[in-house]
């Protein structure tokens, strides 16, 4: 990872600018699930992972209270992840289909990978005046990838912080006008944005998102990558 991106990720882990989050993430690691009972958990907000030169930025909601926010790599640990991690070695940016703990090994070439918010929230559900404490961290990765083309929004809520943080880079009216759908693509400045259904449970346990789907707008990711 290049140094200001480096320098980023520390700043993201001991960032303490939103007090409900930093208690909640105490609490969790204090606590702990039982089946995670003997592991030290991360405990912290959670930097992105990824390569610098990716070209493909993956947006997540926010780490899992006993995955990411476990493990402190993003999507890492839970069965989020597993279904993710699979389809981006299927895709070739993962250098395997499982990530396990943040030592394993596992590399992204190509992608990068983040979220709208870097702490574990209650609920799954950041305030939005917790989405707007953690806007600029997202505000400075798009600027400190250059060779970034396309932002794949995993569910609505990575959406509409994608558009925020680019709102402020590009500018336009109004962020309502790019309307979340899965499979959904627009233009934004020099940007394509993708939307994506979440790879959480509630969506790959109903068959509300596929691996094919998700597949698929991996697919049209990296054509908007590689196009001239």
């Amino acid at each position: 990872m290049n140094e200001p991106l480096a320098q980023l990720g520390q700043e993201i882990e001991h960032c303490q600018r939103c007090p409900r989050l930093r208690a909640y993430g105490a609490e969790v690691a204090q606590q702990r699930r039982k089946a995670f009972a003997a592991e030290t958990y991360w405990g912290r907000p959670v930097p992105a992972l990824g390569d610098p030169a990716a070209r493909v930025l993956l947006v997540g909601l926010a780490p899992a209270a006993h995955g990411a926010h476990r493990t402190g790599r993003m999507f890492t640990g839970d069965r989020s992840g597993d279904f993710l991690f699979a389809a981006l070695h299927r895709a070739g940016w993962a250098s395997s289909p499982q990530s396990r703990h943040r030592e394993d090994g596992l590399r992204l070439s190509g992608a990068y990978l983040t979220a709208a918010a870097r702490c574990a929230p209650p609920g799954n559900r950041p305030t939005p005046e917790e989405f707007a404490q953690c806007l600029p961290y997202l505000e400075r990765e798009l600027e400190l990838l250059p060779e970034l083309r396309v932002i794949v929004t995993l569910g609505q809520l990575a959406h509409q912080q994608v558009l925020r943080a680019l709102q402020t880079r590009v500018g336009f009216p109004s962020v309502s006008q790019f309307r979340f759908a899965h499979g959904a693509e627009y233009r934004v400045g020099r940007f394509w944005v993708l939307g994506c259904y979440h790879p959480s449970q509630q969506n790959t346990f109903t068959g509300r998102l596929t691996a094919a789907m998700l597949d698929a707008v991996l697919q049209r990711a990296r054509h908007w990558a590689e196009a001239r």
